[in-house]
C-alpha cells in the first residue's frame, strides 16, 4: 500500500474513532493532534494514545494493558498479533482503564 493511500485510510479511521467516542456516552476527553495522534484521557487521568505509524503502515494503540499494532486488511483494521478488530480493542482498553463498559461501534 502506498503512503498516500495508507494516510487516507488511517485518517478516515481516526475520524471514525472520534465519532464513536462522541457517541459512546463515556466520561472521556479526546483530542486529535497533528500527525495523526488521537489522545484519549479517561476521568481517572489515564490515557489511551492512538496514532498512525506511516513507516509500518499501521495504526498503533498504547494503553495501560500494552501496545497494539493494527493493519488494514480486506476486513478492516485488525491486530497483527491476534486479528482483534481495532474498535473492539479500543473498547476493551477504555473499559479496562475507566472501570466501566465502553462500547465503540
Amino acid at each position: 500500500m502506498e503512503e498516500r493511500e495508507f494516510n487516507a485510510l488511517a485518517d478516515e479511521m481516526l475520524a471514525h474513532i472520534e465519532q464513536a467516542l462522541e457517541a459512546c456516552g463515556a466520561d472521556i476527553d479526546f483530542e486529535l493532534k497533528d500527525g495523526g495522534v488521537l489522545e484519549i484521557t479517561c476521568e481517572n487521568g489515564s490515557k489511551v494514545i492512538i496514532n498512525r505509524h506511516t513507516a509500518a503502515r499501521e495504526i498503533w494503540v498504547a494503553a495501560k494493558s500494552g501496545g497494539f499494532h493494527f493493519r488494514h486488511e480486506a476486513a478492516g483494521w485488525s491486530a497483527t498479533r491476534d486479528q482483534e478488530p481495532l474498535m473492539t480493542a479500543i473498547s476493551r482498553c477504555l473499559s479496562e482503564q475507566t472501570g466501566e463498559p465502553v462500547t465503540l461501534s
